[in-house]
């Protein structure tokens, strides 16, 4: 028996092949479908909880135990290279009572606030180690130094912590961050070996 089905497919497909004005149309309409499945994707892919701008944007990394027991920091690593150094949520400033209380950027030999970087050169960059202070965060039991975890130029403190210490208990890892560092490619390899990713992070510490 015969498959007329077949026949009219095969009698649709030999138009479109013989119609270029038919072949347009019909490389138009896949086009558009295949625009609207990635601009309009099948809700069941969808994740249930949407990722984060930090994840969207950044590679996480962290420095558990920076120089001193519990003063776990993170690296917020971007695409073009730039670095966003802040405390990491297990960092031991975050236990003590009463909470953080001020932030200081004088540190060492200079004000790290009054430090101003302009141009594409980045110009007024400093060079920093992956020891130098960047900052004192103080609480009410004491202090505890954030340090760049990375070797690179310093770009930007950010001074609202000056004023607004509270954004290191609201949001540490959005605009409570500490500063960004351009590292160099090679000093940004080096780095790398000595932070964990984020899993590696989480199962350390089991948050």
């Amino acid at each position: 028996m015969k498959d007329n089905s077949v026949d009219d497919t095969d009698k649709l497909d030999s138009s479109v092949q013989n119609n270029p004005t038919r072949q347009r149309q019909q490389h138009k309409e896949d086009e558009e479908d295949g625009l609207q499945r990635l601009l309009l994707p099948d809700a069941r892919d969808l994740p249930l909880i949407p990722p984060s701008a930090v994840e969207s944007n950044f590679v996480s990394y962290f420095a558990p135990d920076f120089i001193k027991p519990g003063h776990d920091q993170y690296v917020y690593r971007h695409a073009n290279g730039l670095c966003v150094i802040g405390l990491a949520p297990t960092h031991v400033a975050f236990k003590d009572s009463g909470g953080i209380t001020a932030v200081d950027f004088n540190v060492g030999r200079s004000d790290r606030s009054v430090i101003k970087v302009t141009g594409k050169r980045k110009k007024n960059a400093q060079q920093f180690e992956p020891n130098t202070a960047l900052c004192k965060v103080c609480t009410n039991d004491g202090s505890y130094i954030v340090r760049c975890c990375v070797k690179g130029s310093l770009l930007e403190v950010n001074d609202r912590l000056i004023k607004l210490p509270g954004l290191l208990h609201s949001s540490a890892d959005r605009e409570g961050y500490v500063a960004i560092i351009m590292p160099k490619p090679a000093d940004w390899l080096k780095a790398k070996g000595l932070l964990l990713g984020l899993e590696a992070y989480k199962k350390l510490r089991d948050c």
